[in-house]
């Protein structure tokens, strides 16, 4: 999964958040979509303009970021 084709980030669009697509749809609040219990089915009927490709694509996102920050040396 190639998120980067999916995942945007614009300066002037939600203050430079991660976002779907495009849209105002932040990578946050998908990701927070299915931490409060609710179905792939459930998050893509309440936002039609999200797909199931946009759901992993976030998915990635956040995991590449996880990776990337377990990098970095932590501050003592």
């Amino acid at each position: 999964m190639n998120y980067r084709e999916i995942i945007t980030i614009e300066p002037n669009k939600r203050g430079g958040k991660p976002c779907v697509r495009g849209l105002r749809i932040t990578v946050y609040e998908v990701l927070e979509y299915p931490a409060s219990e609710m179905t792939e089915a459930e998050i893509l009927d309440d936002f039609p303009d999200l797909t199931r490709e946009d759901l992993k694509a976030c998915i990635a996102y956040a995991a590449d970021r996880e990776r990337r920050l377990m990098i970095s040396p932590l501050s003592a």
